[in-house]
Parts: C-alpha cells; structure tokens; sequence
C-alpha cells in the first residue's frame, strides 16, 4: 500500500453514474479512511465509510476550500449536462464551479487532484487509428460540453504552473455506462418522455448507419477503478485515456440488436436532431452529435502501464448492460439516478 493508506478522499459529483460508482469502490477499499460525498441533494444511500454535503458548486458563496481542509485527494466529478439551451447555465456550474474546485484545493493544501476531463475534450481526430494523450485537447468549439471540458483543461495546465506542489491527474474517458445509468442517461440524451421499454431488438429492424458515427465505450466502475488507482498511486500525474474495446459503430451495434445497419447521411441525421431539439422534444443538441461524429478513437497504452488499470467489461458488453437498463428502468436511490421506466 503507498503513502495513500488511510487517507481521506472528497468526491464532487458523488451522486451520478461516475460519483456513485468512485463512492462505492472507495467505500470498499481499506486503505480509504472515509469519503465525503458533495453533491446538491443529499442521498438516502450511504455506503460504510461515507459522510454527505449539499453543495452546489455553481453558487459563488459554496466555501470549499473550508470542506476541503484535511483532505489527502479531491476527485472532481461534478458536471451538468442541461439546460442545452441556455449554455451560459452550464458554463456557471461546469467552468466556474470546476475552477472553484481547483482554487479550494490550492487554498486547503490538498496534495492530489483528480480530474474528470473527457473524450470530448480532444480536437476531431480519426476513426482508424487510436490517439494518445499528447492528440491536442481544443474540443469541438460548437458544443458546450467540449467547450467547457476544453476550457477547464487550459485552466489546469495554469494550475499546475502555479501549484507543482499539486499530483494532478485528468481522467479522459470514453462515454460511460451501467445499469444504474440507464434512467439518468435517458432523461439527459433522449427525454423524460422516451420509454426505456421500447428499445428492443424486435422493434428497431434497422439501425441508421451515419458516416463518423464510431466511439468508444466503457464501464462506469472500470473507469471507477481508474480513479481509486490514481488516487493510491505516488507518481500518476497527467491526463489518462480510459476505453474499452472494441469501437462501437453501426455493425457493431446492428449485430448487438439483432437488426441490420441502414446507411442515413450526416445531414439528414442533424436535421432531424435539430428539428427536436429546437422543439424541445429532444434534451441533445446537435451541436453535440457534430462534435460526436469527429472524436478521435483512443489509447489507453498509458492507463494500463502506469496506473496497472485494465477494463473488466467489453464494449459490447457494457451497451448490453445498459440496454437492459434501459428496458427496466435502471437506477438507484439518488435523485439524478432514480430509476423509471417512462418519463
């Protein structure tokens, strides 16, 4: 065990589908003394080892740096992916909030940072060959995620000249699932209105097949271990890619489903996304499908020789998981997790 046994860990974010998964793996680990969990609302859950705040990390008067005092590791998951048609929201609790964060880490003497950066933040790459953690991390400036998570990478690498004293780490995983997620991920991607139930093999014949549309995927709690890795280790410092294989296309997903892919232009696939979403039919913006269709595939060489992380789960068997979810309602028993089958 390194240096890292026994200490106290905070997480941001801790009721989500990351947060719940980093919460639950900490609880478990005894070289973790105890978790403190900050999120908006307080759960009814609460594994061993783990206390609560309410913080909303968008509001000016939120006192961090005093919740952080004592501290050993801050792990900073808190993010919020609506209202998409007000960005300037977003931007207040992802951008504002992430560099109070970073200043109450500064100001509380805690010596590890873990970051929860993403996929999203890297400018379009390929879709035939991984990229490494050195591809430039601009994000696609039309979509507010990338914006934001591109932004917040500019903002550490200041950090990180002004507070050597700090082990930063940046988490760049590919999009995460579980079962617990399905609910949330629907309400967030698809609507409060689209029924979980009606994603079944027998219902969808054909799957559109849109040219760029190849990403990759990965298990919440092997992203989780990810994390609690970088916590424990003494010399992880840096930004890690975090995916499992293989990449998720439209054979891939057809063969998954039992239908078969149907070819359907970029254009006609952003229209249609953009007709919901300005009718407010559909949470995802098209903006976020542009910046979907240009990711780059990553490598996760890095992750595995220096954090010693590997995904237990396949790709196809984490969409698998979540499909299930979905179908019957998956959740738990926070307030952004809580499990229906329609909205």
């Amino acid at each position: 065990m390194s240096s890292s046994a026994g200490s106290r860990v905070i997480v941001t974010g801790a009721t989500g589908n990351v947060g719940t998964s980093v919460v639950r793996l900490l609880s478990e680990d005894p070289g973790i003394k105890s978790v403190r969990g900050l999120a908006r609302r307080t759960p009814a859950w609460s594994p061993a080892k783990t206390e609560w705040s309410a913080v909303d990390l968008g509001a000016q008067e939120a006192n961090l740096a005093e919740r952080f005092e004592g501290a050993d590791a801050v792990i900073h998951l808190a993010w919020a992916f609506q209202p998409t048609h007000d960005p300037a929201t977003t931007w207040r609790t992802n951008v504002l909030g992430g560099i109070r964060v970073f200043e109450a880490v500064a100001a509380a003497r805690v010596p590890v940072l873990v970051h929860a950066s993403s996929v999203g933040t890297y400018s379009p790459g390929p879709k035939d060959r991984p990229v490494d953690e050195s591809w430039p991390t601009h994000g696609w400036p039309d979509a507010a995620y990338c914006r934001e998570k591109a932004y917040l990478e500019r903002t550490l690498d200041v950090f990180e000249r002004d507070h050597p004293e700090v082990r930063v780490v940046r988490m760049r995983p590919a999009f995460l699932f579980k079962w617990e997620s399905a609910s949330e991920q629907r309400r967030i991607f698809g609507g409060r209105f689209l029924p979980g139930p009606l994603v079944r093999p027998e219902l969808l014949p054909f799957l559109p097949d849109v040219p760029g549309l190849r990403v990759q995927a990965l298990h919440t709690d092997d992203a989780a271990e990810a994390y609690r890795l970088a916590v424990h280790s003494d010399t992880a410092r840096g930004a890690f890619n975090l995916a499992a294989d293989p990449p998720l296309d439209a054979g891939v997903l057809a063969e998954l489903l039992g239908s078969r892919p149907l070819r359907l232009p970029r254009t006609a696939a952003r229209s249609a996304i953009a007709a919901a979403w300005g009718l407010r039919l559909l949470p995802a913006s098209p903006h976020l499908f542009d910046a979907v269709l240009r990711l780059p595939l990553m490598d996760c060489t890095r992750a595995r020789t220096e954090l010693g992380w590997t995904p237990r789960r396949t790709a196809t068997e984490v969409l698998r998981e979540f499909l299930e979810g979905l179908q019957q309602g998956g959740g738990m028993d926070t307030e952004p997790m809580r499990g229906r089958k329609a909205g």
